[in-house]
C-alpha cells in the first residue's frame, strides 16, 4: 500500500461545504472549524481513514499525495 505524504484542502473545482463528514470519519487528521483543515501533526499513517474521508467528501475537496509524488494522486 502507498504511503500518504500530504493531505490538503483542494478547492480547484469545488468549495468545501463545511459538512464535517471528513472530521466525523477521521478526526485524528481533519477538523472543520469553518472550512476543512488538516490538523498540525496529523497522523498520515491512518491511510484507510484518510481515503474513506476523501471518498466520503460530497464535493471532492480533499487532496491526497502518495509517496512524495508531488501531485494529487486521488481522484476528485
Amino acid at each position: 500500500m502507498s504511503t500518504v505524504t500530504k493531505v490538503w484542502l483542494d478547492e480547484t473545482e469545488n468549495e468545501c461545504t463545511m459538512c464535517g463528514a471528513c472530521e466525523a470519519t477521521c478526526p485524528e487528521v481533519f477538523e472543520v472549524p469553518e472550512k476543512m483543515i488538516v490538523k498540525n501533526g496529523a497522523d498520515f499513517s491512518l491511510t484507510q481513514q484518510i481515503v474513506e474521508a476523501a471518498e466520503g467528501c460530497p464535493v471532492g475537496t480533499i487532496g491526497i499525495e502518495y509517496d512524495n509524488s508531488g501531485k494529487r494522486d486521488n481522484p476528485a
